[in-house]
Order: C-alpha cells, then structure tokens, then sequence
C-alpha cells in the first residue's frame, strides 16, 4: 500500500486499459464504443506510459468513430459546448498536448474555423449529428485511429 493520494481520474487511469462497459439500448452484440476491442495502435502502448491527454485522446477518437458509423451521407460529427451559447462545431481533428490539454479543431456551421483548447480535467463534449458543410461529409475516426501523432517510432 502506497501512501500517495490519487484523484479519481488518476486512479481510473492506473487501472488497465480499458476498464469499460456499457448497458444501452440501441447498441446490441457488443457495438457499444466501450464493448469493442481497442485497434492495435491503442493497445500497444504500455498505460503508465500515457499522459492524462494522450489516455482522453485516443478513447474520444475511439468514440468519434464509432459514432460516425451511425451517420448517413448527408451528415456528419460535430460537437455541442455544454453551458455556453457558442453553438456546435463540426470536429475536422483533434490533438493533445501532455500532460493536460486537448484541442478540438473544426468549422462553424457558417464554415469559420474554430478550435477549442481544453484542459482533461474539464472534459465535456457532446457528439452529435449535423449537416454536412461540404458536398461530401466529413469523416474523421478512422484517419485519427490510425494515424495518431505519436504511434511513428515507438
């Protein structure tokens, strides 16, 4: 037993990845984001080798994608802001930067660039769906899955 204090997060976070579950009812035989297997990129990094953002990064990348799935073609993946007026933005990428921070790159329904700069310990967003900006939606998920800043060289 150690004599060191861990928040919740952090001690979530100790726990081997992943530790999740869903009960839902519209996603049966194990659809759920949190029932499906990690991809490989994911998993092969050892977990006290990632940072709070890195660990927030992959599973919302993980949920981006999963959700896009459940889109049609005139539709795409756009997040809502829980207590402000700033309205929706349509996700165009998503980074981190370690420890802390994750940023939410995109465009406006008016086609203005936007970004959100966010600290993990203030996590919230809201997938939804939007009307596509341009003639084909946007499809994010599995270019971010496979294509993480970091899973070059490790």
């Amino acid at each position: 037993m150690s004599d060191e204090i861990s928040t919740t997060a952090e001690a979530m976070e100790g726990t081997v990845f992943p530790d999740a579950g869903a009960i839902r009812s519209d996603c049966a035989n194990g659809a759920c984001t949190e029932l499906q297997p990690l991809p490989k990129e994911v998993a092969e990094k050892p977990a006290a080798n990632k940072s709070p953002a890195e660990w927030a990064y992959e599973r919302l990348i993980l949920y981006i994608k999963n959700f896009e799935e459940t889109l049609d073609k005139e539709q795409e993946v756009a997040m809502g802001f829980a207590g402000s007026d700033a309205g929706m933005v349509h996700i165009q990428g998503i980074g981190f930067f370690a420890p802390d921070i994750l940023s939410f790159y995109g465009r406006k329904d008016n086609g203005a660039p936007a970004q959100l700069v966010q600290h993990v310990s203030q996590l919230n967003v809201m997938l939804t769906a939007a009307p596509k900006i341009a003639e084909e939606p946007v499809r994010i998920g599995f270019r971010l899955a496979a294509n993480r800043p970091d899973a070059e060289g490790e």
